[in-house]
């Protein structure tokens, strides 16, 4: 088995297998590291916004729905007594639609997607550390990885093997044990979440629309007991539907809050219509780190990318998106790694990788991190969902906002407008 490589990434996600696709496209060297096995859970919404529609279109991989992929027309809100439906925008940067599908088949998809560009991928592969060089002029840089094999209960089996390669790209999630190896520290002043789903029968398991519902209840159905977030219905096409719910905190630290309870209360007093049978699968939550919450994102060696990094949307909790358009710009500083002929440019190419980053979306999330310190008064979330959802205009804007799907150049004035927010907020 070959342990050196033009690059080694650490996880096969959306966000570690679309890198190991562009860069195997661009004619380098990849393995990349997966602990499970395909296909493999996730908790996540299964649902995709047409930014992410757009990153798959990148990355060229098909989406026909006779293979699984149900398209939606928009999303549905419910709060404050209404119920409207915002359709996804008629814009030349992105699609008007979103798709849908289950996590435990995107992720094996888009990396056979990247072994059929060239890509190895190592499943049942656990990483255990960064390797770092020891003495001379490079002490300290990340210069490979010690991994050991997984058998089929998930217990590291065998002695550890040594990977090297130049680059190591860190895209294990939101652990991030590589990055806390190397003492890369969350920080402490970006919002954090916490979600929970299952899957459950229903009807209306092909409609085309997501729907949102804007009000979460801790206990007592008052204001001062109205949450942070918002639970989802994703129909997937199958006979069921992703049903979640996710809540937010400013602060860092995950809201201590009993979520599976705050789900089976939200799903008894709302949602009747969708007329829910069985229950396919446990209720299953897990962290969402946000707003860059883990920095630098290079370090010598290693880039972090996805939820390693927190790359997720502070306004509506998606990250798949964000890894995707990483990978595109790890692939695009590599290639300039390449072309350099010194090594200080061949440091700057890599270096690069962290600003385009920041330049992307550190403006956007700054504005995010705005909006979680607002949403987690109950009365800010009582006037959001009472007296803003109704008004056109408020809501011309805040569909763009939340969705982060937007004209960046010209569009109509909320375009504009919300160009100008992200160009002029600090990216941070």
């Amino acid at each position: 088995m070959r342990t050196e490589a033009d690059a080694i990434i650490i996880g096969a996600g959306p966000g570690g297998s679309a890198a190991a696709y562009y860069l195997a496209r661009e004619g380098f060297d990849v393995i990349a590291l997966e602990k499970a096995r395909f296909p493999r859970e996730k908790v996540c919404g299964d649902g995709l916004t047409p930014r992410a529609v757009k990153e798959l279109h990148l990355l060229e991989l098909p989406t026909p729905r006779d293979e699984g992929w149900i398209p939606n027309r928009g999303l549905r809100m419910i709060g404050g007594g209404h119920r409207l439906e915002f359709p996804w925008h008629h814009l030349e940067s992105f699609p008007n639609y979103g798709l849908s599908l289950p996590r435990a088949q995107f992720d094996a998809r888009v990396a056979d997607h990247a072994r059929g560009a060239g890509a190895t991928i190592h499943e049942g592969w656990h990483v255990d550390a960064a390797i770092r060089e020891e003495a001379g002029t490079h002490a300290g840089r990340v210069v490979g990885v010690w991994a050991r094999r997984v058998d089929e209960n998930g217990r590291k089996v065998g002695a550890p093997v040594e990977f090297r390669a130049p680059i190591v790209i860190a895209a294990d999630g939101v652990s991030a044990r590589i990055a806390l190896g190397l003492g890369i520290e969350r920080l402490k002043n970006r919002p954090i979440g916490v979600a929970v789903r299952t899957y459950l029968t229903t009807a209306r398991h092909d409609e085309e629309w997501m729907e949102g519902h804007l009000e979460i209840w801790d206990g007592k159905r008052g204001e001062s007991n109205l949450l942070p977030g918002y639970g989802w219905i994703f129909p997937l096409g199958d006979g069921t539907a992703n049903v979640g719910l996710g809540t937010l905190s400013a602060k860092g630290k995950p809201p201590k809050l009993d979520h599976r309870a705050l789900m089976k209360d939200w799903l008894a007093h709302s949602a009747h219509d969708w007329e829910f049978g069985e229950q396919v699968g446990p209720i299953k939550g897990a962290a969402i780190p946000m707003a860059f919450n883990r920095q630098p994102l290079y370090v010598p060696g290693m880039m972090l990318v996805g939820d390693s990094g927190g790359m997720v949307n502070p306004f509506n909790g998606e990250g798949i998106a964000y890894a995707m358009q990483a990978a595109r710009r790890v692939a695009e500083s590599m290639v300039s790694w390449r072309g350099a002929t010194t090594s200080a440019d061949r440091e700057r190419a890599l270096e690069s990788y962290a600003r385009m980053m920041k330049d992307d979306l550190g403006g956007y999330y700054s504005l995010g991190r705005v909006f979680a310190s607002l949403v987690e008064h109950p009365t800010v979330m009582t006037l959001c969902t009472r007296y803003g959802l109704p008004r056109p205009l408020i809501m011309e804007f805040t569909s763009r906002l939340l969705a982060d799907v937007y004209e960046p150049r010209g569009g109509n004035w909320a375009d504009r407008l919300l160009s100008t927010l992200t160009r002029i907020a600090p990216a941070a």
